[in-house]
């Protein structure tokens, strides 16, 4: 991430977020759509491609009840496995985009893409969404914030 784009309320950001005192929210299904910049088809189609195509060779070179089987494990492994892999990878995919400069921050927060929590020292929580100014949510954190232990 150069910083040659961002302005200070993003430097901020990625500080406040380096430090765990604020917290990145992204909506996974938008981002981990077709015509998203972080989408990865390798990812999304090829392995459930192959477990229907297993699925279909068991049954066609042994019994349905195979085909049934590989079908139902390979459900699971998608579901239970794979997913979460997934989720996580967009997830930081989009992370890192956002951050890089201002213009894709606002481009996605515009969107409904992202949201943002921190919880305050003194037990307040504050979040911001797509309805609110995310540069004056940054602003309205206390300074003291960058200097706390992570939690």
């Amino acid at each position: 991430m150069s910083g040659a784009e961002a302005g200070p309320e993003l430097q901020r950001l990625r500080t406040l977020l380096d430090a765990g005192q604020v917290k990145l929210g992204v909506h996974i299904r938008p981002m981990n759509s077709p015509g998203s910049p972080v989408y990865r088809t390798g990812e999304n189609v090829v392995p459930p491609a192959v477990v229907l195509l297993a699925s279909f060779t068991a049954t066609a070179l042994v019994h349905y009840y195979l085909g049934a089987a590989v079908l139902g494990v390979g459900c699971w492994w998608w579901l239970k496995r794979q997913q979460p892999q997934v989720r996580d990878a967009v997830f930081d995919r989009t992370a890192a985009l956002v951050l890089s400069a201002d213009r894709h921050f606002d481009f996605w927060w515009s969107r409904g893409v992202l949201s943002l929590y921190a919880k305050l020292p003194d037990g307040e929580e504050r979040a911001a969404t797509r309805r609110d100014d995310w540069r004056a949510f940054i602003r309205a954190l206390p300074d003291s914030l960058e200097t706390l232990p992570k939690d």
